[in-house]
């Protein structure tokens, strides 16, 4: 909902509005004292004329108040769209502006509090048992339809699209629905006036045809504007239920709780990713749910009011039938039907997959390029699709046999059975309604009034017209009424696809719920598997100075419900400030794990984890392997992830940046890429190394206590390392570094070696300059001092090799390819 700033009068104007009532109750004594003396004429012009420039100064200078606050607003609107920030609010609120036309518009953004989400979290973790779901997820075997599941989920995700009675979406519906009252209303008027045109038409009647014609078109006019209005409106909910779905999608999906990572990382309960349930499935679920409040509504109601009105023309004989009919038409379509709920689950699916490997290529195009793997990702890419189009034909096919059924029920059969039972008054006037026995019985006392043969001539002439008249009018309500019917057995068609929808869209938000609230248990009757996540039993404590971990054995884990692997049995280690660590190892030894446990983001199986509160300043912060740099300016990628709103709550400048990136080393780039406003595709414009200092640049601006730094200077030299090093412990923080360099060691005080053992699952903790420490470096020496010997052996072996290879060669390469010719003769006729 656009933000609109709320406009009162200002003080100049409340006190021009009270000059101007005081100089009319002044003008007035004046006018009387003008007749006493001849002074007063130019008393009043005097007091007239100033009190008129008062009154214009005043409200010119509201106005310009006015147009003050207004520009202000407008610029501030144009400086945050350009810096890519928003306002913050007390309550947690943002207000963002977007461009609109030539200006800007603030949108104020509300968070779902988290009552809302607890008062829902039994919605769709805990469905009742008629529902036939466990832990809220739709299981495999119960394929999407219209069961009790889909209107439970439907239910419960209507409690989301529509919050409240006074809500901005019950309006909508509201209006909606008079909307379409009216439109039912308009096919009666036309129904009617259908039947007149025609009955004077026949008639010969010019005067009552044209005047007939003019109110045609004057209800045409007002049914296009219905109509007009209905789709409108159904667009107008379609976008309000994607607004509500969408934000409560994003604060459950964005939140410190880290579903964006642990859903698809520890979770699995979507798949492939969440962005084709938040972009395409969410879409086409509120686009089908807005049109089913009219294509299930809107029949409805015309089916009680045409009956209703057929029932008073045609009598209950018709009615009766009507009935039947509706009843077997559906009954045979349901029967028929095929699941067309599962089939767009499954088509949804499908186009999740496949979009993900056109995504999948564009993140790894550098990689792909260099390796030349266009041909085998080609091949991919087709399979992919050849997969998604032989699904999606199968549909059609099978649409192609249903759509004739329906058709020929609907259209054909209808029409024909609309023909038998208008024809009812005409052939069988007995079975008729009541009028039209009540006008045969009155013409035996018509004749006896008027007995001459222009009176029965007439009477004839009556008597046809009318009939003309009900037989149009019946006739068109039947095509109203079979066109409502049609559409009300389409929609078991749109219902079947509404439901696969509906599966897709609560599938996803049960699952950020579960991860939300953490909800992971094991099957019933049975035990979780070993260090899966519904076995986790260690803790994770906010709120040290330091980094602790005590018997934490480190566990790569796996989708849910299955266990992890365990890397290094019962870690436990200390780390307080200043007590600088390195953590090295081989490849697959766990050392980016325990990063990954310390930051949440892998589960602590056993044991206790502690670490500070906050993340970033006085905090901790985690630089990971890949640099990420985010969209926006130059500005944000230094004091991401803050925004330029938290930068200034924080008091912090631009020649703080600036400083920031000279201590990193990267000085230049603001001068080089064009200022801090600067908007490019950063993860293309830096380097490798330019992304790990921007990454350092970060860490010096937060400033945290504690930083993990997880090959943060690999693609950068050893001079400038050095100085990164210096410059961040200078500034008080605490390293953690995870890398293989041995040269890091001079600036750490303490060494964490994982990978030992014989099965690679023990470590060793050892502080700097220890005996123990200068034991290990002499050991490692002495093994490279026994390599180095054996050089010359490795060069006398080299030198024997390659002379008998030479002798091979110069003796044997005329003979071997004299064989190998022969060979190749001989395996000829036999291919």
């Amino acid at each position: 909902m656009a933000a609109q700033s709320t406009l009162r009068p200002s003080p100049t104007d409340r006190f021009s509005e009270l000059f101007d009532r005081f100089y009319e109750r002044l003008t007035a004594r004046l006018d009387k004292s003008q007749r006493r003396s001849p002074l007063s004429k130019r008393t009043t012009q005097l007091i007239a004329t100033l009190a008129l420039s008062l009154t214009l100064i005043s409200s010119g200078y509201g106005g310009y108040r006015l147009y003050r606050r207004r520009k202000t607003e407008r610029d501030l609107g144009r400086k945050l769209v350009r810096r890519n920030s928003a306002l913050l609010s007390k309550d947690g609120s943002r207000t963002i502006y977007v461009p609109y036309k030539d200006r800007t518009t603030g949108v104020t953004i509300h968070p779902t509090k988290n009552t809302t989400f607890d008062a829902h979290r039994r919605l769709f973790l805990n469905p009742p048992r008629e529902a036939r779901m466990e832990d809220g997820v739709p299981p495999a075997n119960i394929r999407p339809g219209l069961n009790m599941a889909f209107l439970y989920q439907f239910g419960a995700l209507m409690r989301i699209m529509i919050p409240r009675v006074s809500s901005k979406e019950s309006g909508l519906l509201l209006t909606h629905a008079v909307f379409l009252l009216l439109r039912t209303y308009l096919s009666l008027v036309v129904a009617r006036m259908d039947g007149e045109i025609v009955r004077d038409l026949v008639a010969g009647k010019g005067r009552a045809f044209l005047l007939g014609i003019g109110k045609w078109l004057s209800i045409g006019a007002i049914s296009s504007y219905t109509n007009s209005m209905i789709k409108f409106l159904q667009s107008k909910i379609s976008i309000a239920f994607r607004t509500r779905l969408t934000r409560y999608i994003h604060d459950l999906y964005l939140n410190n709780s880290l579903a964006y990572y642990k859903l698809h990382n520890l979770d699995g309960g979507v798949g492939h990713g969440a962005d084709q349930f938040i972009t395409q499935d969410l879409t086409l679920f509120c686009d089908s749910a807005a049109s089913l409040y009219s294509s299930l509504g809107k029949p409805l109601v015309d089916l009680v009011t045409f009956n209703f009105q057929l029932y008073q023309s045609l009598g209950p004989l018709a009615l009766s039938a009507l009935l039947i009919n509706y009843f077997a038409t559906a009954t045979l379509l349901r029967k028929l039907s095929p699941p067309f709920g599962k089939m767009k689950a499954v088509e949804g699916r499908k186009e999740g997959e496949f979009r993900a490997m056109h995504a999948r290529l564009i993140a790894n195009a550098e990689e792909v390029a260099f390796y030349a793997g266009g041909p085998t990702e080609h091949t991919l890419l087709d399979q992919g699709f050849r997969e998604l189009r032989k699904w999606m034909e199968s549909i059609y096919r099978i649409k192609v046999g249903y759509n004739m059924l329906e058709d020929f029920v609907l259209k054909y059969s209808w029409s024909a059975f609309g023909y038998l039972i208008t024809s009812i008054p005409v052939f069988l006037p007995t079975l008729g309604s009541r009028t039209e026995s009540s006008n045969t019985l009155s013409a035996p006392a018509l004749k006896s009034k008027v007995s001459t043969a222009s009176a029965e001539l007439v009477e004839h002439s009556d008597r046809s017209g009318g009939r003309m008249k009900q037989f149009i009018t019946n006739k068109r309500l039947m095509l109203s009424l079979a066109d409502a019917g049609g559409r009300m057995m389409y929609s078991i068609k749109d219902l079947s696809e509404l439901a696969g929808y509906t599966s897709r869209v609560y599938t996803l938000i049960s699952t950020l719920h579960r991860v939300h609230a953490n909800a992971y248990y094991p099957p019933r009757g049975s035990y979780p598997d070993l260090f899966s996540l519904a076995d986790v039993q260690g803790t994770l404590h906010k709120g040290f100075d330091g980094v602790r971990l005590e018997n934490v054995p480190v566990v790569a884990p796996s989708l849910y419900p299955t266990g992890g692997e365990e890397l290094i049995d019962n870690l436990s280690f200390v780390v307080g400030p200043g007590d600088h660590l390195l953590i090295t190892g081989p490849n697959g030894a766990g050392k980016s794990a325990v990063s990954r446990i310390v930051a949440g983001l892998w589960p602590t199986y056993r044991g206790l984890t502690s670490r500070p509160r906050t993340a970033g300043q006085d905090g901790i912060m985690f630089l990971p392997q890949r640099p990420y740099l985010s969209p926006g300016t130059l500005r944000d990628q230094v004091i991401y992830p803050h925004t330029e709103a938290d930068m200034q709550a924080a008091g912090r400048r631009e020649s703080e940046l600036q400083a920031v990136l000279e201590q990193a080393k990267l000085g230049y780039i603001p001068e080089r890429e064009g200022g801090w406003d600067t908007r490019k595709m950063w993860k293309d414009v830096l380097s490798g190394g330019e992304k790990q200092r921007m990454g350092i640049a970060r860490l010096l601006y937060h400033e945290p206590r504690y930083a993990f730094v997880d090959e943060g200077t690999s693609a950068v030299s050893s001079d400038v390392e050095g100085l990164l090093y210096e410059t961040a412990k200078g500034k008080g923080i605490t390293l953690i570094t995870i890398s293989t360099r041995a040269s890091l060691k001079r600036y750490h005080s303490y060494t964490l070696t994982l990978g030992l053992g014989e099965e690679a699952n023990e470590y060793e903790f050892l502080r700097i300059g220890t005996a123990s420490e200068k034991d290990s470096v002499e050991k490692e020496l002495q093994e490279l001092r026994e390599r180095l010997s054996q050089v010359e052996q490795w060069k006398e072996r080299r030198k024997e090799i390659e002379e008998e290879l030479g002798k091979v060669w110069i003796a044997g390469g005329e003979e071997e390819a004299v064989e190998v010719e022969e060979e190749a003769n001989l395996d000829a006729p036999s291919r």
